[in-house]
């Protein structure tokens, strides 16, 4: 176990979750052998990767005796899903400040899916224009019940600073150990970058485990480098928080912005494509947000030759299944 400043960790996912290779897309896409690491299992809400960043962050709430969650995102965002759970879980409030998308107007999109789920665990919702700043309206409400004698809890977009990015540190150790009880090499690790607290995680516990791997993130929605830049920015708030120097790992991030299309939310054919092969080959399921846009991004490295049979590549399934219902429409 590493040595960082003391967090208190709370439990609320099913862990380790498993490692398993993808044989039937391996033979198909003829290249490097593809693991699955199946963080869509992690159990919370239907699982995700926020499960192990949560942990973390519900904790820290709890320890400063907060009573209300407050965090924001789209209007299908797996990790205001996740929060939601999490403070039924513990018995805490919970305030979700949810923006409309400018790719989606539809009912099927507005009422089902993730925000579905985000009224059943008894969350309070609060709509805003896609055009509303997103970090302001969050602040306001904290501040709010900060005046009205409550005691809030402010989440980041994503859960992604360095007390939940700390989940995906410990992740790699996780991931070490199955990889070497099973005898596997890995060369790369693949994840989708959104809000940067996942990849920024792996490369600190790649770090600190002296592994030497290549990750790649693919961004869903931002294009460089301000994708880049909140990985950076995490990376360096978890060096602080464990007491590591930061240098040999600034700048060091590899963000890939070619394949999320018109922006964040909105499906492309690759990433439906990738969706349905999975489904086909291996039966498991990917989302259209996050996992499809970065298994689209993989296959194509893949068919351009950019890895080879001697690669082992680790897939990191961050969850997001639970908004496929909402993209019943582009999906058929």
């Amino acid at each position: 176990m590493y040595a960082f400043h003391d967090l208190s960790r709370l439990s609320l996912g099913f862990f380790p979750t498993p490692l398993v290779f993808l044989s039937n897309l391996t033979e198909h896409l003829g290249g490097p052998q593809i693991y699955m690491k199946r963080d869509d299992c992690t159990g919370l809400a239907t699982g995700g990767n926020k499960t192990r960043k949560l942990e973390y962050l519900v904790a820290d709430a709890l320890r400063q005796q907060c009573d209300t969650l407050i965090t924001g995102g789209g209007l299908q965002s797996n990790h205001v899903r996740q929060t939601a759970a999490a403070a039924a879980r513990v018995g805490l409030k919970c305030i979700l400040i949810l923006n409309e998308s400018p790719y989606h107007n539809d009912k099927l999109y507005q009422e089902n899916g993730n925000i579905l789920l985000d009224q059943l665990f008894g969350a309070e919702l609060q709509i805003i224009s896609q055009d509303a700043n997103m970090a302001e309206q969050m602040t306001n409400t904290y501040k709010h019940l900060k005046e009205n004698e409550c005691h809030p809890y402010l989440i980041p977009l994503g859960g992604s600073n360095a007390i939940g990015a700390t989940g995906y540190v410990l992740a790699v150790e996780e991931i070490y150990q199955q990889c070497s009880a099973n005898k596997i090499k890995p060369t790369h690790l693949i994840c989708a970058s959104g809000s940067g607290g996942t990849q920024a995680g792996l490369m600190l516990g790649v770090h600190l485990q002296n592994w030497p791997l290549k990750i790649y993130g693919f961004s869903v929605g931002i294009k460089n480098p301000c994708e880049k830049t909140r990985v950076d920015n995490v990376l360096a708030s978890l060096c602080g928080l464990f007491d590591v120097n930061p240098e040999p790992l600034r700048n060091s991030s590899l963000v890939d912005e070619n394949y999320f299309g018109s922006g964040y939310g909105q499906t492309t054919p690759e990433s439906i494509a990738a969706i349905k092969l999975v489904a086909q080959k291996e039966g498991i399921l990917l989302d259209p947000v996050y996992t499809g846009k970065a298994m689209a991004g993989l296959i194509d490295y893949i068919q351009q030759g950019r890895f080879n049979s001697n690669d082992t590549v680790i897939f990191i399934h961050t969850g997001g299944t639970a908004a496929l219902s909402a993209y019943a429409d582009k999906l058929n």
